[in-house]
């Protein structure tokens, strides 16, 4: 039977489906979307309930849940993270003495770092370059890190980058791009990056994607399009990302999706669609993804929801709040059919018919509506 699931947070579901792998590191003040920034690099997981500053309700969820813990320890040795974040930025590695820290000046509040402001740092492997009001990058500025693994240029001025910025970095893993003014994603910047596997490009202005603008990306496993303004996806915005596993597409404004908009990406489990302007799903749209665990469709305009036949396996987490839903017998034999944990119950209210306005669709699903019952299987009444 249906069980729904009545949540003290909203977002828990995609909470905890954002701190699943890659373990991110969270920014600070921002617990709701904390698992979209950059993870370092993992040496030991840690504990269920306590990161590596202490524990908080965010990674008690995700251990409660059995999830990977949000946050890892960087390995020691020649791997020390740059980080200028802030009006406090800490210092660089000096050349003589690359695995320890020094000064770079000239960067914070700059706009525009010198082209050779990486030099003498071959062995970098982390960069956080968040906060520090950089309108454009050099096309060269990563060169002399060609071992870069993590790039993080979180809440920045960029409104575009060089073509050929990331062409000596093919083995960059994590790239945050969040909060800047991007305009449009350019294909070139992901030509030479076949190892990543996490893209964060969230709240940017994205108006439209560039069809197959992706392609090169087989490694990636997570993608954050959220908090743009993408109305709609070209067919095959997806294509080569066969190896995805999460993508964000929340609070864009999106009105339709094409028929085969996630085939590109069978390996998705977690999809969040929450937050747009959907009103109809293309018939089967779900059909190719057979290891999805979780989907947010909360706070759209749909009356009607189509999903196929689930494997054995996990139940489906399932957030349908905030859309006004005809509870007719096709969705009411769907959430008996697939038995999904429904969460934010309380929200997720019939529409239609008059019978049920205002009802819990969970609840009238598992009350079962008497006018659905086939006209085969309705008991007749005694002979006289």
């Amino acid at each position: 039977m249906l069980a729904p699931c009545e949540l003290a947070a909203k977002a828990a579901i995609s909470q905890l489906a954002r701190e699943a792998e890659p373990p991110p590191t969270p920014p600070p003040g921002d617990s709701h979307r904390a698992a979209r920034t950059v993870p370092e690099e993992p040496r030991r997981p840690i504990g269920k309930h306590h990161d590596a500053t202490g524990s908080d309700p965010a990674t008690a969820a995700a251990g409660a849940a059995g999830a990977r813990p949000r946050r890892a320890v960087l390995p020691s040795s020649q791997r020390h993270p740059v980080r200028l974040h802030g009006a406090h930025p800490e210092h660089l590695p000096h050349r003589a003495a690359p695995h320890h820290r020094g000064h770079l000046g000239g960067v914070h509040g700059a706009g525009h770092p010198p082209p050779t402001a990486l030099a003498g740092l071959p062995q970098l492997r982390e960069l956080h370059l968040s906060s520090n009001h950089l309108a454009a990058l050099p096309e060269a500025v990563l060169r002399p890190v060609p071992t870069l693994r993590v790039l993080d240029l979180t809440e920045n001025l960029l409104a575009d980058l060089p073509a050929g910025l990331f062409a000596g970095t093919n083995h960059l893993q994590h790239l945050v791009l969040r909060g800047n003014r991007l305009r449009v994603l350019r294909p070139a910047w992901f030509r030479h990056l076949p190892r990543l596997q996490w893209l964060d490009v969230a709240a940017n202005t994205l108006a439209e994607l560039p069809p197959e603008v992706f392609l090169p990306l087989r490694s990636l496993r997570s993608l954050d399009l959220s908090r743009n303004r993408l109305a709609s996806l070209p067919p095959g915005a997806l294509a080569g990302l066969r190896a995805l596993q999460r993508l964000d597409l929340e609070g864009n404004g999106l009105g339709t999706l094409p028929p085969a908009a996630f085939a590109p990406a069978p390996a998705l489990r977690f999809l969040f669609l929450q937050d747009n302007a959907l009103q109809v799903l293309p018939a089967g749209i779900f059909v190719p993804l057979r290891h999805l665990r979780v989907l947010d469709l909360a706070r759209n305009h749909l009356r009607a929801l189509e999903l196929p036949p689930r494997p054995p396996g996990p139940v489906l987490d399932l957030d349908i709040s905030g859309n006004p839903w005809a509870c007719e017998c096709p969705l009411l034999a769907l959430l008996q059919r697939v038995a999904p944990r429904l969460s934010a119950a309380r929200d997720t209210l019939c529409a239609t018919p008059p019978r049920h306005q205002g009802q819990e669709v969970a609840a009238v699903s598992q009350a079962g509506d008497t006018g659905c019952e086939p006209k085969g299987d309705r008991q007749r009444p005694p002979d006289p």
